[in-house]
């Protein structure tokens, strides 16, 4: 798998951009009259790693024309370094469209995280290919990596093809394409057979999958593990083993990874990953760490991951430095992690936490 040298982009996610509303200081949503508004999408979240670290990303969403709530979420994407482009769509009436929010408290202790998704009149459901030049962007400009989410795959039928349609015209230019799965149930009611044919194709054009077993056995049909509560450690075999079966059916999947995850209260889980590559397994056993927001943590591990192909690096440093990025998601209230540099990111991989002066 060969990236490309001569692209102006390191990375380019399609995605709905929305808000999240979060209460302060980790209250439950419903007892809460203080909240922090944020932008938000998972796609962002992944490319907000490379960004952070000087690669240039490039976001395609869409917009409802003059809404302050837009205003917010490009004054947002530019502050993360991340370049947008999309339709700026009329909002109608006070029916009409609108950005979705996202209403997620953190959980303490014994009391686990909430999230609401109001996603009603979103206007990232619109989304299609003819609203891009795809031919400038995969041809003239180049993009070595284009990462795709099951969230944003499954959002409509517009998105669902509006995704299959990048990840041709990537293909056809030489970009490699990478899926986290990101399965939700709630988008895939009454859609099963449809999704389930959209999901084989875009997983046949990938070069690099992620997500965890449920992930595939629901997306893709692959065969899991027997059921019964299994521990992490037989999570982890039965994994490896499952990657075999992902690569059997899909031959162009050069990378395969998940994150995993242990939850031993809101604000402390132990956290691990797997990655294969090319026959080569990273296996990153569970070590603690504390949360103080979980949301995103698995959108960090994949843009380490990611930023460790773009570099080039074996698939050891590649999954040490996706755990410690989701790993730095997990220490911000924002559900993203924008790493100041490089060491800060080892350093959270050795566990040193000293001040740095």
């Amino acid at each position: 798998m060969e990236l490309r040298t001569d692209a102006r982009w390191a990375l380019v996610v399609p995605t709905s951009m929305g808000v999240r509303l979060t209460p302060e200081q980790r209250q439950p949503v419903h007892t809460s009259d203080r909240f922090l508004l944020q932008a938000t999408s998972a796609e962002t979240n992944v490319a907000s790693v490379l960004s952070s670290l000087g690669e240039p990303a490039k976001v395609l969403t869409a917009f409802v024309a003059g809404s302050p709530v837009a205003a917010l979420i490009k004054a947002n994407l530019r502050a993360r370094n991340l370049s947008y482009e999309g339709p700026e769509l009329p909002q109608g009436d006070a029916w009409g469209f609108r950005h979705q929010f996202n209403i997620a408290d953190a959980g303490f202790g014994g009391r686990a995280p909430r999230v609401w998704n109001d996603r009603a009149g979103e206007v990232g459901r619109e989304l299609s290919a003819d609203q891009f030049d795809l031919e400038t962007l995969f041809g003239t400009e180049g993009v070595k990596i284009l990462h795709l989410s099951g969230l944003i795959a499954s959002l409509s039928p517009k998105t669902s093809q509006f995704c299959l349609e990048l990840a041709r015209a990537a293909k056809a230019h030489g970009t490699v394409v990478s899926m986290d799965m990101n399965y939700r149930a709630s988008f895939w009611k009454g859609r099963e057979e449809e999704l389930s044919r959209t999901f084989d194709e875009l997983a046949g054009l990938c070069d690099i999958l992620y997500g965890n077993e449920e992930d595939f056995q629901l997306c893709l049909g692959i065969p899991g593990p027997a059921a019964g509560g299994a521990d992490i450690e037989s999570e982890t075999a039965s994994f490896a083993a499952m990657i075999g079966r992902i690569t059997q059916r899909y031959p162009s999947a050069r990378w395969i990874g998940t994150s995993l995850r242990e939850v031993v209260s809101a604000n402390h889980h132990r956290w691990g990953l797997i990655l294969w590559h090319d026959g080569e397994f990273a296996v990153l056993p569970l070590r603690d760490i504390d949360v103080l927001d979980r949301i995103g943590g698995g959108d960090g591990s994949v843009g380490g991951v990611l930023y460790g192909i773009v570099k080039g690096w074996d698939v050891e440093c590649c999954a040490r430095f996706g755990w410690a990025c989701g790993a730095l998601a997990a220490t911000s209230v924002t559900d993203y992690a924008a790493p100041a540099d490089e060491a800060q990111v080892w350093a959270i991989w050795d566990g040193n936490a000293r001040v740095q002066r």
